[in-house]
């Protein structure tokens, strides 16, 4: 449990660097796919692969931050967010080039 909470830690900062203008507002959809994606990487980065056995208790881990924080970021995202900051996330491979993307939109 105190890795999920380091990674709610961590996606929320990683949602607030890409906090900008109402401007060309993403939709909701891309969204939930940005928060899907940054607790997938998040978990990449603490390093949760799994065998099989384990699996199915990682992703239960990965749902319960996504449900735990789903309605707070999509408030965020989609009222603060840019298309081009969340374009650009969801393609990021990795945390640090999705901490590129406030830089460069």
């Amino acid at each position: 449990m105190a890795a999920m909470n380091g990674v709610t830690t961590r996606w929320i900062l990683g949602a607030l660097v890409l906090v900008a203008g109402c401007k060309s507002a993403p939709s909701e959809d891309q969204c939930s796919q940005l928060l899907d994606r940054l607790v997938d990487l998040e978990f990449k980065k603490a390093g949760a692969t799994a065998n099989d056995s384990m699996k199915a208790e990682i992703a239960k881990q990965k749902q319960a931050v996504t449900d735990a924080k789903s309605a707070e970021f999509l408030e965020v995202c989609t009222k603060k967010t840019t298309r081009a900051r969340v374009e650009c996330a969801l393609s990021a491979p990795d945390l640090d080039a999705l901490a590129h993307c406030d830089e460069t939109k």
